[in-house]
């Protein structure tokens, strides 16, 4: 086994090299472990308080927690160990084919490892959820079967907690009871009350259960609910049936992939979706008749869709708000069809009468042509620009991509091409509160409060517990000389959402400028303990001081924002300022000329050095 975890990792890691150089993507944020999280008591809020994370996966965050000891914030180490997860993942299903006698499981494990519907999952660090929970799933099953062997009951507890492992990281997992009952079935042809149905009903009770609290935590902290959930029974049904066949046809034929597929419109008066839930039942009821005579096939459907059940569309999950359909969704359903298609390639091979090379240089070409599209695929989620423009090029009427691409130009500084993309998506999807809010963000930045006030007025209209849309309003009206509306609008934003620390940061210098500076600071510290590492905090909360006169208590703060953020010449020009008032002007030219090393033409740090020259004290 050591030989094929050599050789299932290298390639492996072949494929996904340029995963290894992508950056941070869109909600790895919400992954990666918050600061407010990253202390030892930050690890148990993990694990007992439901909402201190992106979702209640605690084993997942408790891995992130971990790795941010390892690396901090560098992206590189969380994607060597998604690629790992990845890799472990292939090597364990060729241990689990091996052990159910399947032939060519070292085919299926490295056509798992290098198939390029895996990519979204392996190369996006928020996908760790994936890779991780398949390790733990692959883990219990191979742990079950040992259990089978002799009934001991620590081989039972043993594969209990594998299982267990699995729920919390990922909750689609819990489907493997059900899985294990299909391969028995397979196995054997029928299912045995005592052997297995009575010892999985504990786990088929966990996975229930988890798999409800899942939605409950879909419905109403992630936003899984509204207009965008409101399909009926025959809809769900008419999806259902369509997700099947695109998940498959992608697994047969995986060109096209991207990152937002188009949302389909379910129509039950439209004939032609009633063609996918009919072959779906036509297909089934081929495998019941075939079963006679090998059950392989109808187990290989069965296993395929019931582990894609959570997302077929009968339970709502928020990136239906996007497309009904990702990547990702299919990355453990695929494990089943894999291996079916890989036996059933195997015995296809050696009952021909061509030369015994022809397989494997049939299944060397096959690996080739995956690795190279997976090689391909990876290199699209480097940055959020080349994923967002690569998923333009392949589907242009995505909203969120431009949503998201718009966005991703507003905060590094262009918002003059962001703005297209926002008024676009706004165009695609309208009164959406998410775009309504970026494009108002976006408008403030180029001085337009005016025309982003109606706009952000109805985003928290239409989502009145939107908090970043109260934040963004509430800046907005700051900047149209509205402060007390404005205060009113930050504070909504805080009370909403305690842990938006750009809201408390701007609260508390709108409060700062308003004359009440010990309300302003206590923000600031609220902040500080938040996001420790913030140098917007520390700045604010020192000048926050130095207006009240304590100089002696800002000197700390700015110099802590300084050395956080060196290459800010406006922050050097502020500490300078500060030692300059407390009559230190040796420390203030060097932070004067700090500032002009890094921007030659600022106006303030330029002016402040010739009155010092000139012998002239330039005011604080």
């Amino acid at each position: 086994m050591g030989a094929v975890f050599a050789l299932v990792s290298l390639v492996t890691f072949a494929a996904y090299f340029p995963a290894l150089a992508g950056d941070f993507l869109w909600d790895d944020a919400g992954h990666v472990t918050h600061p407010a999280l990253q202390s030892w008591a930050g690890l148990g809020r993990i694990w007992f308080e439901v909402g201190a994370t992106q979702q209640y996966y605690p084993l997942l965050h408790s891995a992130f927690w971990i790795e941010h000891r390892l690396w901090g914030d560098a992206p590189v180490g969380y994607h060597l160990i998604n690629v790992l997860w990845h890799a472990t993942s292939a090597c364990l299903l060729v241990a689990v084919l091996r052990r159910l006698a399947v032939p060519g499981a070292l085919l299926a494990g490295l056509v798992f490892a290098l198939h390029p519907v895996g990519v979204e999952s392996v190369a996006w660090i928020s996908e760790q959820k994936n890779t991780l929970s398949t390790v733990c799933y692959l883990a219990a099953a191979l742990a079950w079967w040992r259990f089978e062997d002799d009934r001991r009951p620590a081989r039972y507890a043993v594969a209990s907690l594998w299982f267990l492992a699995a729920l919390l990281s990922k909750t689609v997992t819990a489907t493997l009871p059900a899985a294990l009952l299909v391969v028995a079935w397979w196995r054997h042809g029928r299912l045995s009350w005592r052997g297995e149905v009575r010892p999985l009903l504990p786990w088929l009770a966990l996975g229930v259960g988890a798999g409800l609290g899942t939605v409950w935590f879909e419905s109403t902290h992630i936003g899984a609910s509204g207009d965008a959930f409101t399909l009926g029974g025959v809809e769900r049904g008419l999806l259902a049936g369509r997700v099947v066949w695109f998940y498959l046809g992608k697994l047969l034929w995986p060109v096209g992939l991207t990152f937002f597929y188009p949302r389909w419109t379910i129509d039950a008066l439209a004939a032609g979706q009633w063609i996918y839930p009919a072959a779906t039942l036509a297909a089934l009821a081929a495998g019941v008749w075939w079963s006679r005579r090998d059950r392989a096939p109808l187990a290989a459907a069965l296993l395929f869709g019931g582990t894609l059940f959570p997302v077929l569309g009968f339970v709502d999950v928020y990136p239906f708000v996007f497309s009904y359909v990702a990547d990702h969704f299919q990355y453990l359903a695929s494990l089943g069809m894999i291996a079916f298609l890989a036996a059933a390639a195997t015995r296809g091979f050696a009952r021909l009468a061509w030369p015994r090379w022809s397989g494997p240089v049939a299944a060397a070409g096959v690996l080739a042509i995956l690795g190279g599209l997976t090689w391909r695929q990876s290199a699209m989620y480097r940055d959020l620009f080349a994923l967002y423009e690569t998923t333009l090029e392949r589907n242009p009427g995505s909203w969120v991509a431009h949503l998201n691409l718009g966005t991703a130009l507003d905060e590094a500084g262009q918002t003059d091409k962001a703005l297209p993309h926002l008024q676009r998506a706004l165009e695609l999807k309208p009164g959406f509160p998410e775009i309504l809010n970026s494009l108002g963000n976006g408008l403030n930045r180029l001085g337009r409060a005016g025309e982003a006030l109606p706009l952000l007025e109805q985003a928290v209209r239409l989502r009145p517990r939107f908090a970043a849309a109260h934040h963004t309003l509430g800046a907005t009206l700051m900047n149209l000389g509205r402060a007390a509306e404005g205060l009113a609008a930050l504070g909504r934003a805080v009370d909403l959402d305690p842990q938006l620390t750009s809201a408390r940061v701007n609260l508390g210098w709108a409060l700062a400028n308003q004359g009440r500076a010990a309300e302003a600071v206590a923000q600031f510290e609220e902040a500080g303990r938040l996001q420790p590492n913030s140098a917007d905090v520390e700045v604010k909360w020192g000048v926050t001081l130095a207006m009240q006169g304590d100089l002696t208590g800002a000197l700390p703060h700015l110099k802590r924002a300084v050395a956080l953020q060196p290459g800010d010449a406006d922050m050097r020009h502020t500490l300078g300022r500060a030692w300059l008032a407390l009559g230190r002007t040796d420390e203030a030219t060097a932070q004067f000329n700090a500032a002009l090393s890094v921007a030659p033409n600022h106006g303030g740090a330029r002016e402040a050095l010739d009155r010092l020259r000139r012998g002239g004290a330039p005011v604080p």
